[in-house]
Formats: structure tokens, sequence, C-alpha cells
């Protein structure tokens, strides 16, 4: 149960732009998640006498408090994802570009990145003293006849924001799906000398043809097995691992996370501010008969390579985003739920998760954000799951979280309000 120190509490606000959220906090981090899309413009943490939040805010999103509407907005953001996007976001059944897939007209990054969650219900579970957030979506396309299920959740002492995400298949047919979480590092936390670091063994860039072939430093696809050793096309490697400041590039690298782990994982550590940003998953060897799986560590480098809008004023114009991607998925890097289903395999692991017919599956992820020591400066070695915690390990030194990463305290807050 949660004592009177924990402060823990769940409300709904209007935020920035009149959007419906809900706020989830206690002493270690305050979380808040749009209703639209799912999104998180807020995971932050107390820094003395304020907060410091992780995530991405970006310059160009829409505080207008108006729904998008192509004819007005179109021209300029491109898309009602981006008029509405911030932070961390789950995608599904789609993780890259909009296009047409079993005669549907698939948004970018899916249904749950795009539409209104509709809020159903939150609290304070009395057994574990945790708040809960319950929201739910139905897949508008009748051809994918998907529905969805989404808890948010946040432990007392446990610095870390929770996600139980069930996707039921209420056909007669399995469908095959991509999954991933879209967590988005902006400023203050995000800053050159970050560093990035990830479970992945072996990487590659994606191949030409997509997003990317304009704005890329790094050569396209290409093989490499470390983030220090990125080829870059013009000859030559860069250390990816290491964030710089604006490049004037935008890039994707997409890592294989071996079959052999037990947990999946991507961290990275602002050695200046000494804060840790750790999304930990059910990894591959841990995989039980319900769970959605992500195969895969994905970095979304845009450092400023985009000279048009939204990210740039006007067509032509200097990029003014600055962000990182740190993302987690089951897909073909990121070029949509269609190219999956062809490809099948990115380094030998596969890129979609079938939903059986009449049945469903659920994705559980947490998202820690904390102070951490300077054992960590250069960047996150390992990441291993103890009973009650997870444990950091860097070239100086580890730290040890207070967290749930076998994900049971989750389940069992989940199954009781779901």
């Amino acid at each position: 149960m949660a004592t009177a120190l924990d402060k823990i509490a769940v409300v709904r606000v209007n935020e920035t732009g009149g959007r419906a959220a809900t706020i989830l906090e206690h002493d270690s981090i305050r979380v808040m998640v749009d209703d639209i899309g799912g999104m998180i413009p807020e995971l932050s943490s107390v820094r003395d006498a304020g907060r410091l939040n992780a995530h991405w805010l970006p310059w160009f999103r829409s505080n207008t408090a108006k729904p998008f509407n192509d004819a007005e907005h179109g021209s300029f953001w491109k898309a009602n994802l981006l008029y509405n996007i911030a932070g961390n976001f789950p995608c599904i059944p789609n993780f890259g570009p909009g296009h047409i897939v079993e005669g549907i007209d698939m948004p970018p990054h899916g249904w749950t990145a795009n539409l209104a969650w509709r809020f159903v219900n939150s609290g304070i579970d009395e057994e574990s003293g945790a708040a809960w957030a319950l929201s739910v979506m139905e897949s508008p396309g009748k051809a994918m006849p998907l529905s969805f299920k989404k808890t948010d959740v946040i432990i007392p002492a446990h610095p870390v924001h929770y996600t139980s995400l069930t996707v039921k298949n209420q056909g007669d047919a399995a469908i095959d799906i991509c999954a991933g979480w879209h967590n988005t590092l902006g400023a203050p936390f995000l800053q050159p000398g970050c560093r990035i670091s990830g479970a992945a063994n072996t990487w590659t860039t994606p191949p030409s043809g997509g997003e990317f072939d304009t704005t890329t430093r790094l050569a396209l696809g290409a093989q490499f097995d470390s983030l220090d050793k990125a080829p870059l096309a013009g000859g030559g490697k860069v250390d990816i691992s290491q964030v710089p400041g604006p490049t004037g590039y935008t890039d994707f690298a997409a890592g294989a996370i071996p079959a052999s782990a037990s947990l999946g994982w991507s961290a990275v550590v602002n050695p200046v501010l000494k804060m840790a940003y750790v999304c930990f998953f059910t990894g591959p060897a841990a995989a039980g008969e319900d769970d959605i799986i992500l195969r895969f560590n994905d970095l979304w480098m845009q450092y400023g390579g985009r000279p048009f809008t939204p990210w740039a004023p006007y067509e032509g114009g200097t990029d003014l985003t600055y962000c990182l991607g740190t993302e987690n998925s089951a897909a073909a890097y990121a070029y949509g739920l269609e190219y999956a289903r062809r490809v099948k395999q990115v380094l030998g692991a596969p890129v979609t998760v079938s939903i059986p017919a009449r049945s469903e599956r659920t994705l559980r992820y947490g998202t820690l954000f904390s102070p951490c020591d300077a054992g960590l400066d250069g960047g996150v070695l390992s990441v291993e799951a103890e009973a009650a915690a997870l444990v950091c390990s860097g070239a100086g030194g580890s730290c040890r979280f207070k967290a749930d990463p076998s994900f049971d305290m989750l389940k069992g807050i989940s199954g009781r309000h779901g």
C-alpha cells in the first residue's frame, strides 16, 4: 500500500491545445498521457525546486484546440500525427509511414498513435498502492477488426511508467501487425554528449527507397556490430552512441535484440545531469503465449536533416527540430506494415506479430527515468532483471533501480482493473 510520503495520485486535466489527458504522479515521477494518440508529452523527475522532463515537445505541435483538418492544416503539418505528436506513444498496427494495406488507408504509426483513446476509469489499486488509468480504442477499419485496451500504471517508489497494451483480434482469421513504442527524447534532458545504448548486438541502416534517402549521413543498407562504428555514406565510420549537436542530418538505425535475451532494453544517459532514461520489455527468451515481443532497438536521430515543414517553418527552411527516438519495435525499420509483411525478417528476426483469430496478445513495457551514478557516464553496457529491481551496469559501475522487470505487478494491476 502507498503511504502518505508517496503522495501518489491520478487526475484528469486539459493540457495545452485543450487536449484531455491523465496525470499519474508520485514522489519519483510524473507522467502525462494524452487521450489523442496516447501521446506522453511529459515523463519528469524532481530536480532541485522544479522538474526535469525527458520527453520531446515539438516546437511545431499545434496548440489551437482545433482537431486536425487536412484542408486547413495538411499543407504545413502533412498528417494528423505530426499535428499532435509529442514524447512517447504506442504504434500499432503500423510502424512507419501512412499507406494502403488491405484496402485500409493506414495512418503513419497506426491507429493507436492517431486516434483518440476513450478514457474509461482510473484510481489507486488497493493491493499495490499503484495509480492506474484505463483507456480503450476500436479499429476504424473493418478489414482489420482489432480492439485495443491500454492500462497506464505507476507503482510507489518505482521511477517507472508502466503500460500494458492488449490487442484483440475480433475476426475469424489471424492478423499480422507491427508494434512499437516511439520513445522520443528532447531538451532539456537531451544534450550533446548523452550516451545511447541498447540490447541489440547487430545493427543495420534501412535500404534505399524510404524517407531517409535524402537526409542521411549514414550508408544505407549497411550492417554493423557496434554503435561506435556506424558506416558513413561518404566512407569512414562514426560513433552514433554519442549524441552530437545538430548535424543537419536525420538518420535511422535498427538493431536486432538477441533471441537469447530474456529482457529487451534501450538506454540514454546524460552524464552532465546524471540522469538515466531506460526502456525495458519482455525479451524473446522469456516470451509467454500471450506476449507481444519487440525484436528491435530503433534509433531515429533527428538532428536537423529535414528542411521542410513541419520540421522547418517553411519549405526549404532551417530544420529547427532536435530530438532522439529510442524506439523499440516489431517492425522492418520504419517502413510500414505492408513492407514488413512482405520482407518478413530483418537481421534474422521477425518483423511482425500475429494476433490469432478471436484471441488477444499483450505488450508490456516500462520506461524508467531517474538520477544515476557516475558509473553510467559512458553509457549502459548491460541491464539485468532482479525480483524487484533493474540493474544497469556501465564501465564505471552499476545502478540499481526499483522496478518490476517481470511485469508481475503490472499484470496483477491491469487484470484487476481492465
